[in-house]
């Protein structure tokens, strides 16, 4: 497993973008993570007892969520009940490029921080609102966490097995295809203010929204079949063969046909090319009829090999196969070793070092870094404090000699 470069030449090719994040848990933080690991300036501003819920994700006491999706961020503590923190955030607000907020709808207003009080502060700053339900809608005022929207969208109706009841994901989904969303989202707002030299602008996102996106062909589907999309467990409602099958030794692999070539090549493999010309097996509609049985023979096939046994035989035929690996393995499989998908990140807190992911989005000529573990609460509240000071005696400076 890598290490970070302590001292990178470049912290990436955002490096002249800063960013404040007024946001708490996950999908905001997704959303300034993915730039900071791109060199963005991301500065948390935390209430100062409380901090980022993100904090209280804890293992064994250990801020695991925070420390993966927190790394390379600073840290200042405001409380904005306080008129010298108020007047902080807008000195802060005047240096930035792109705000991050997902309270619900009407709290920011309520702050005295509505997106015309802002773009009078700052005219170029993006505004990026991050909530359940978007900033419009009959349920605007509606508080929305990723549980809600994942059942409401039709994500969990469709997720699970066709006699278990629907099944949510087990990790934060709605929020981190969010996140991501508003990433793109904003990188196109400060696009259009660099190259179109316009005003700044509210980028709206909504929990919901993103993770409908995902699924939004079953509307499609619905309309021209009367027949909503169902639970097939790891089958898929429009491939077959496609599933996760048990091996002899209690392992399992996953197989994709979903290609007519590649269906074909699975059938010749386990020695049934008479499956090609079977009419329950022909084309992609007939093994979708009949996916039960095709299932049968496979899954058979597969019960007879351990995995190992499996990955060869299939991988030596050029079949879309792979394995069903926990996390355990994955720490040093060769795949995540040698692409370096792992890397270790010190913690300032005692554990020594923790595993995570690496920077996602690779640049060959402007890579991003991992620069600086997560920052503790207020970390760097003084340090920031002192940057302000030094831009408002620069300007000041500025407007004494254009003067």
């Amino acid at each position: 497993m890598s290490q970070p470069s302590e001292e990178p030449k470049s912290r990436g090719p955002l490096a002249d973008i800063r960013i404040v994040d007024l946001s708490r848990l996950v999908a905001g933080n997704m959303t300034t993570h993915v730039l900071a690991d791109l060199g963005a300036d991301v500065i948390k501003v935390e209430h100062p007892q409380r901090g980022d819920d993100l904090r209280r994700w804890r293992v064994r006491n250990a801020e695991i969520f925070w420390k993966t999706y927190s790394r390379n961020k600073r840290s200042i503590a405001l409380d904005f009940k306080r008129d010298n923190d108020r007047q902080v955030l807008i000195q802060l607000l005047e240096t930035a490029d792109v705000l991050v907020e997902n309270f619900v709808p009407g709290t920011l207003e309520r702050m005295g921080f509505a997106p015309d009080r802002l773009l009078r502060i700052n005219p170029r700053l993006v505004i990026v609102r991050v909530s359940g339900w978007g900033q419009t809608g009959p349920y605007r005022d509606k508080p929305g966490f990723g549980t809600l929207v994942e059942a409401m969208s039709g994500y969990a109706d469709i997720n699970g097995f066709a006699d278990s009841p629907p099944c949510l994901p087990p990790l934060a989904t709605a929020d981190m295809v969010a996140g991501l969303y508003a990433a793109v989202g904003l990188l196109t707002a400060l696009r259009t203010v660099e190259v179109g030299g316009s005003a700044g602008q509210v980028v709206d996102i909504s929990l919901f929204e993103p993770i409908f996106s995902l699924i939004s062909v079953s509307a499609a589907q619905y309309r021209l079949t009367g027949e909503p999309m169902r639970r097939n467990g790891n089958q898929s409602s429009h491939a077959a063969p496609r599933n996760i099958y048990a091996c002899s030794d209690g392992h399992y692999v996953a197989m994709s046909g979903s290609m007519q070539s590649m269906a074909e090549r699975i059938f010749h493999t386990i020695g049934r090319p008479d499956l090609i010309d079977d009419p329950r097996f022909r084309t992609n509609d007939d093994r979708l009829a009949n996916r039960d049985a095709l299932d049968e023979i496979i899954g058979a096939f597969i019960a007879q090999r351990s995995r190992d046994e499996n990955l060869a035989l299939f991988d030596g035929a050029g079949v879309t196969v792979g394995p069903v690996c926990s996390v355990a393995e994955l720490l040093d499989h060769p795949y995540v070793v040698g692409r370096e998908v792992l890397v270790e990140m010190g913690d300032p807190d005692g554990s020594g070092s923790l595993p995570m992911h690496n920077v996602v989005t690779r640049l060959s000529a402007t890579p991003g870094s991992l620069h600086r573990a997560a920052p503790a609460l207020g970390e760097d509240t003084e340090a920031i404090l002192a940057e302000l000071d030094a831009a408002a005696a620069a300007r000041s400076d500025r407007d004494v000699v254009d003067g």
